[in-house]
């Protein structure tokens, strides 16, 4: 009996089932990709600005880019923080870290969405970690002084459209510092009060802010005047009655609305008519604006509510780097040794 097999009916169940359990794959997480297309979505909806869903959705492309082709996991559960390290280490290197740094915060932005209670597409906790965001020297933020703000005026002296134009354009970012973006898209429709965006006798601009919330921008005299100025040499201009828009342009294909890109290259090509040291800008107004105001006694919550922030961290932001010039002024004023 030598030739018969005795037969395990419990033993080769069991191999059967490890055989089995060796042929499913361990699970993995959605495909980024499509994980990015989901997020997109989300930003949409949330309507957030299109630069700012595009600065998010190009970093994450570039890393799902680096992933395949270093054939590294490319799915909401498999990414580790060793490779979003290493790609913030190669991105550091190609470009700057200050780039890198921005991949760091758009990657924590977006894989703190995955993890969210709402969405669950990683059951971990993100792999962008706090110990491994970039290092990224800290440079001092660049002003437009008094006599600069001169020096920029007076390169818009004349009485012609541009310099009017231009001239109310600067006092009004001097006075209050609006985001270019802000300040570019208020519309003008004074047969339409609805949807005017103008205020001139209650010196103030309804300007749509980063996010899409609306905010009244207040305007003192000078700027007011300078606006009223040039609404004036507007209703000469060839699409005053077609246009809906508050600043015309002289040239290029749009004179309807002078466009962000046209602000940003006005101001540099008046800084360099005045001379100025570094370019300029509209966010070097801004950093301006709060710094005046806060120099001439406006409070840090004044402040944030003229410039539209919505947290207190935007102050020091813009204004903190002459925190200690408005120090030793206040000093000067207050110094307790002269009182005596």
């Amino acid at each position: 009996m030598s030739n018969v097999v005795e037969f395990n009916p419990e033993r080769r169940t069991r191999r059967r089932t490890s055989a089995a359990s060796r042929a499913i794959p361990v699970p993995r997480g959605a495909a980024l990709p499509a994980c990015l297309d989901s997020w997109r979505l989300a930003l949409e909806s949330a309507n957030k600005a299109s630069k700012t869903i595009r600065s998010y959705t190009d970093v994450a492309t570039m890393f799902i880019t680096y992933l395949n082709d270093n054939s590294l996991p490319c799915d909401a559960e498999g990414v580790k923080a060793e490779h979003v390290r290493a790609f913030l280490v190669r991105e550091r290197h190609r470009t700057s870290p200050a780039s890198a740094d921005v991949c760091f915060r758009n990657l924590r932005v977006w894989f703190n969405w995955m993890c969210s209670d709402e969405i669950q597409e990683r059951t971990t906790s993100s792999p962008v970690l706090k110990v491994d965001r970039p290092q990224v020297a800290r440079k001092v933020r660049e002003y437009i002084g008094e006599d600069e703000q001169r020096q920029l005026l007076a390169t818009a002296g004349s009485n012609s459209f541009e310099d009017r134009r231009d001239r109310a354009l600067m006092t009004i970012l001097y006075d209050s510092g609006p985001r270019a973006s802000g300040i570019m898209n208020v519309r003008y429709t004074p047969r339409d009060p609805d949807g005017n965006e103008v205020d001139l006798r209650g010196r103030r601009l309804r300007i749509t802010l980063k996010g899409g919330d609306q905010h009244w921008l207040p305007l003192g005299s000078r700027a007011a005047q300078a606006l009223d100025r040039y609404i004036r040499a507007r209703s000469a201009h060839s699409r005053a009655l077609t246009s809906p828009w508050l600043w015309l342009g002289i040239q290029g294909r749009n004179t309807a609305h002078m466009s962000p890109e046209g602000l940003r290259d006005m101001l540099t090509r008046r800084g360099e008519l005045a001379g100025i040291r570094g370019k300029v800008h509209p966010h070097r107004y801004r950093g301006t604006a709060a710094h005046e105001l806060l120099k001439a006694g406006a409070s840090d919550s004044d402040v944030q509510s003229i410039m539209g922030w919505k947290t207190r961290e935007m102050v020091d932001h813009y204004a903190g780097d002459l925190a200690a010039e408005r120090a030793r002024e206040v000093h000067a004023r207050l110094s307790p040794a002269d009182r005596i």
